[in-house]
């Protein structure tokens, strides 16, 4: 009787040590390590959209400069009359 109760004691200890043990490795290795794998994926994403946005502003940019007056007014909502834009 005695016998089965220490055998399952000693392999509930162990199971814990194990468990333990386990966590311990997540918590000092894994886990840092995932975080700043994610962190580093995360600053190149925003990296790669910043200089889409800066692209697309310079087309637009350049686009906007190749208006004339005329063109500049009527693209802002305006009335271009008399050479002036209303």
């Amino acid at each position: 009787m005695f016998g089965r109760i220490s055998l399952a004691a000693g392999a509930a200890a162990g199971g814990l040590i194990v468990f333990l043990a386990t966590q311990a490795v997540n918590a000092v290795w894994l886990l840092p390590r995932a975080k700043e794998e994610g962190r580093a994926e995360e600053r190149a994403a925003a990296r790669t959209r910043s200089m889409e946005i800066i692209k697309e502003r310079s087309r637009t940019n350049a686009e906007v400069e190749a208006l004339d007056d005329r063109g500049l007014c009527l693209e802002l909502g305006g009335v271009f009359e008399n050479g002036e834009c209303r």
